[in-house]
């Protein structure tokens, strides 16, 4: 599984419209409204790197809103919960 991370910056009157619009299209897991430079954070979940550029340069970066994208490919994920799993194994 590819995980990209997209920084989106959009039309400050229509980031509810942007947000949904783009937690709509297929292969976007999640959409986050955040505060400081950028205004919204797409997560965006696929299982080949093409298909990444299908997500956000064809559809993403068209949606009506979208001034403009950063996208960064994630190489490895570190979470709580797969450190707990890691440090659990044959305790049981």
């Amino acid at each position: 599984m590819i995980t990209a991370i997209v920084f989106v910056k959009a039309d400050v009157a229509s980031i509810p419209e942007v947000a949904e619009a783009i937690a709509a299209i297929d292969g976007v897991s999640e959409v986050y409204s955040v505060t400081g430079q950028i205004d919204l954070i797409a997560l965006v979940r696929v299982k080949e790197h093409e298909a990444v550029a299908a997500v956000v340069a064809d559809q993403l970066n068209k949606v009506p809103g979208v001034s403009s994208t950063e996208t960064h490919i994630a190489f490895r994920a570190y979470s709580r919960h797969d450190l707990e799993s890691a440090f659990a194994i044959g305790l049981d």
